[in-house]
């Protein structure tokens, strides 16, 4: 485990164990941390616990990456439209199952310029507890449908919904992937007031951010048009993410 956490959290229980005489109330308060910690660490990929994933360019001049996951969808189109009426390119994270389901969607993706990454086969809802395995299995199955049905293959992997762990972080090793976070979440997916959403991401904007939105309902696609316009008038250009991973 990264930071060799079992061997720290050992160290430090049996520093607090022998200050406090062996009280098991203070073995239990080190035990309920360490394990807020490693939770903390899985669920936040900005920490880098398990996975030094990107999360953000480093840049002097104001540009930010617009990321969209779990498309292709009936609603990539539009998304699609408007990028291409602002001349802008973004980084789409695929699922191979929804790459099954809209194949001409995800070709035409990939014709008007926009960079891939890899999302797994399925999002599970169980990604924190599958095996080492299977989370392979997952991302070697989407190569498979992304090499299948658009002749694509991508070294860029974002996890389901950000989460990370020693099992994931093997997986990403042996596929040979780079993993990709973000620093502006839009919790578009959670939250349905549009408003919200565009003040969350405008608020947390920075030169080099990179926002993590999903092309799967009209309220995204809503807020993306606002702030297309938020952007240009903030004079923001953008970038995809495969500009900045060194190979």
């Amino acid at each position: 485990m990264k930071h060799y956490s079992f061997i720290l959290f050992y160290l430090f229980c049996n520093v607090f164990i022998y200050s406090f005489q062996g009280s098991f109330w203070v073995y239990l308060f080190c035990f309920l941390m360490f394990s807020a910690v490693i939770v903390w660490g899985s669920f936040d990929i900005r920490l880098g616990y398990f996975v030094n994933s990107i999360t953000h360019k480093r840049t002097k001049i104001k540009e930010v990456a617009l990321t969209f996951d779990d498309g292709p969808t009936e609603f990539t189109p539009k998304f699609l439209d408007l990028l291409k009426e602002n001349n802008i390119k973004a980084t789409f994270f695929c699922i191979g199952k929804q790459i099954e389901k809209h194949p001409e969607t995800f070709q035409r993706i990939i014709a008007e310029g926009h960079t891939i990454g890899n999302h797994t086969l399925s999002h599970s809802n169980n990604t924190g507890f599958l095996s080492t395995s299977k989370m392979i299995e997952e991302i070697k199955k989407c190569d498979e449908v992304m090499l299948k049905v658009g002749n694509l293959k991508t070294n860029l992997y974002r996890p389901p919904f950000g989460v990370t762990n020693p099992n994931i972080a093997k997986a990403i090793k042996k596929t040979h992937k780079k993993s990709i976070g973000w620093n502006v979440r839009s919790l578009d997916t959670i939250t349905e007031d549009e408003k919200k959403i565009y003040r969350k991401v405008t608020k947390g904007l920075k030169k080099g951010s990179i926002i993590l939105l999903h092309d799967t309902s009209e309220k995204t696609y809503n807020v993306l048009v606002d702030l297309l316009v938020f952007l240009k008038d903030k004079k923001y250009s953008t970038f995809t993410i495969d500009s900045i991973i060194k190979n």
